[in-house]
């Protein structure tokens, strides 16, 4: 317990300090790990068995919404990091439980690794969204928005199929 308290007292500080001079990145990276969190807890509550499932047939599967988010994470970070999307085409391309998850923690790296190298002003910085100037901090929020949108289909696939989300375990307990 001792040594849980310390860890906790060590990542406050340390989460403070990034706070302290990069406010508005400190505050989109924690709902960034938040989702992030949400989802990688999704892709493993599922079986893979059920990674098929789809509540009709003009949706897409529970495996395929976590490869659009996989995919998304290069698409958005990939637009404020590089100026332009990168595609990966895990939704086409991973088709089983261990390659989407792999996938999920791939993107979520690259855009981890984007919130390490930014700073509140460098965030501050356009890019092109469709024609349009968008500051590379709106996209990472546009990121956290999608991924929380996609988030609400996974947690309806996971009721309908009797499996408690990860948002509403502590509820449950």
């Amino acid at each position: 317990m001792r040594y849980i308290l310390i860890a906790a007292l060590l990542a406050s500080a340390a989460w403070s300090q990034t706070a302290a001079e990069n406010p508005q990145l400190a505050s989109s990276k924690a709902f960034f790990e938040q989702v992030k969190s949400l989802v990688l807890r999704s892709a493993d509550k599922m079986p893979e068995d059920k990674y098929g499932f789809r509540p009709s047939d003009d949706v897409r599967t529970y495996g395929q919404i976590l490869a659009h988010i996989a995919d998304a994470q290069f698409f958005l970070c990939g637009i404020a990091k590089e100026g332009k999307p990168t595609g990966k085409g895990f939704e086409k391309s991973a088709t089983t439980k261990p390659a989407i998850v792999q996938a999920l923690k791939e993107g979520f790296a690259y855009c981890d690794a984007l919130y390490g190298s930014l700073t509140d002003a460098g965030s501050a910085a356009t890019v092109s969204w469709f024609k349009q100037p968008r500051t590379k901090l709106s996209m990472l929020s546009f990121n956290i928005a999608h991924g929380m949108e996609h988030y609400g289909n996974l947690v309806t696939y996971m009721r309908i199929n009797k499996i408690v989300p990860p948002s509403s375990e502590q509820q449950s307990r």
